[in-house]
């Protein structure tokens, strides 16, 4: 039986990242006008693309508001902190190659796996070590909406 002070963490340490792991994650998520709406209004983006029903729907290839891609990647990375660095990570280092190949509509469901890239250890805390993530987001036909490379600083078990 664990101690009350001993943390159980449902992220994955440094050490249970190989490389080529592949996290099909369990949750999936529907995204609701509101997320898009209201997204956009606190992140203060008036782009008529995502809050101009009208406007897409006259001067858009799409005829209709697409989901704010800064939403998009913020769901698809936090889809995956429960199976991957959930109170395992001291932070994320960066994001790159962020590509969004096919947009995202109101009343998509989006599924989201996850791939470890690459893993080294840290010079310069050795109770961590650097693990590259690419976070890969679907809608409900399967089509790739969202891809990104994230990199993290991953907490040891052996440190804790």
């Amino acid at each position: 039986m664990k101690k009350r002070d001993e943390a159980i963490m449902a992220g994955q340490y440094y050490e249970q990242l190989e490389v080529g792991r592949i996290f099909q994650h369990e949750i999936r998520r529907t995204v609701t006008e509101m997320d898009n709406v209201l997204f956009s209004a606190l992140t203060h983006n008036p782009a008529a693309l995502h809050i101009d029903e009208e406007y897409c729907r006259n001067n858009t290839e799409f005829g209709r508001r697409i989901v704010n891609s800064a939403f998009t990647l913020g769901l698809v990375v936090g889809v995956s902190v429960g199976d991957t660095t959930l109170g395992t990570t001291v932070g994320n280092l960066g994001f790159e190659e962020i590509r969004f190949p096919a947009p995202l509509f109101h009343g998509d469901t989006v599924r989201v796996e996850t791939e470890v890239m690459s893993r080294r250890e840290s010079s310069s805390r050795p109770n961590a070590g650097i693990v590259v993530f690419e976070h890969r987001g679907f809608n409900q036909n399967d089509v790739l909406v969202a891809r990104c490379r994230r990199t993290a600083l991953m907490l040891k078990k052996s440190a804790t």
